[in-house]
């Protein structure tokens, strides 16, 4: 048989394998995607707002 078709064969062994979570990183707390998500838009917001901050100071002075 050819090696070709050896690997061909199982293809769902290959996937398990590659998409396993290494040992030491299964052990750690991982946060939901959503709190990354709000970090970021708060992140994005303060900035803006320090970046934009004389601006809208005029706006408000008037």
């Amino acid at each position: 048989m050819c090696p070709l078709f050896s690997k061909m064969e199982n293809p769902k062994n290959n996937n398990q394998q590659e998409n396993k979570t290494p040992s030491k990183m299964a052990r750690l707390a991982w946060p939901k995607a959503k709190y990354g998500l709000y970090a970021a838009i708060i992140i994005i917001v303060i900035v803006n707002l320090l970046y934009y901050k004389d601006f809208l100071l005029s706006l408000f002075s008037k």
